[in-house]
């Protein structure tokens, strides 16, 4: 039996007020999860059209708001948001949010395969199709093992590791991939050892930088006038392409000039907010 998982949506308050959210308008969440921010969305009277590519998170949600009749739940990667609002007949959105990365019912479950912690398969899918990470690191040479830790974990060690990783396989379970990186790296470091490697991994697997620079584009396109799109990023891959974005698009006004930070209060009751960033721009 799995233990239960509570869900603390990041910069809840702070995202709201970056919204602005008016009652009866379409607001997008993105990125469903637990379902935290489309509660407070609805809390404040918008309607919402809510996505996520897993079944598991979309299975929980139909549980828990049973009967909401503002609530649309789709199931579907946010890249989609373009397909998606056409199929609901939804031409413009008052806001869309996404908080990026992964959520704690991924960390929290050993089968998914997040955790560096937790021993389970080497998977790291947000969705249900798609290769694994275990194809990955089994299958991929070492060349290409070290370029995907550079560009997506920025890992410096990222050709010791590769070279580790080809040695060492084949490598089934998160906890053997976190004991061969830790071997390779040979010190201590700020962090778990296997940190960068594993979000590098996580990254590739679901192509989560090509994910936000459609999600950016199409929520650019979908928003009406004064409509506000609101992102928090939990690392500077993610916050550089947010940043650049918001600054470059003709059609968005930033409202962040730097990024909004979790405060002690929420650090004290959710470590794991500790890196996130929330940015935010209003459509001219």
């Amino acid at each position: 039996m799995k233990a239960m998982t509570v869900h603390r949506p990041v910069l809840l308050k702070e995202a709201l007020e970056l919204l602005a959210v008016r009652p009866g308008a379409v607001y997008v969440d993105a990125t469903f999860g637990g379902g935290g921010h489309t509660r407070a969305l609805l809390a404040a009277g918008a309607r919402v059209v809510a996505l996520d590519q897993d079944p598991e998170a979309i299975a929980r949600g139909r549980a828990a708001f049973a009967g909401e009749p503002r609530l649309t739940l789709v199931e579907a990667n946010f890249r989609d948001l373009k397909a998606v609002l056409d199929r609901l007949g939804i031409e413009r959105v008052a806001g869309v949010l996404a908080d990026l990365g992964v959520s704690s019912f991924h960390l929290e479950d050993p089968e998914r395969g997040f955790s560096y912690r937790r021993e389970g398969p080497l998977d790291m899918r947000m969705g249900a199709v798609g290769m694994t990470a275990a194809e990955a690191v089994n299958t991929l040479d070492e060349a290409a093992l070290a370029e995907i830790l550079r560009r997506y974990g920025e890992e410096p060690m990222a050709r010791r590791i590769a070279r580790a990783i080809v040695e060492h396989r084949p490598i089934a379970t998160t906890t053997e991939l976190a004991r061969v990186v830790r071997a390779a790296v040979g010190f201590r470091r700020a962090g778990h050892p296997a940190r960068k490697t594993f979000q590098a991994l996580r990254i590739y697997i679901n192509d989560e930088l090509g994910a936000l620079d459609a999600l950016l584009a199409a929520a650019a396109q979908r928003l009406a006038p004064g409509g506000r799109l609101a992102v928090i990023s939990f690392h500077s891959l993610e916050d550089r392409r947010v940043k650049r974005f918001l600054k470059e698009h003709p059609d968005l006004v930033p409202l962040t000039k730097k990024p909004i930070r979790p405060g002690e209060a929420e650090l004290r009751t959710n470590p794991r907010a500790r890196s996130a960033k929330l940015r935010g721009a209003e459509r001219r």
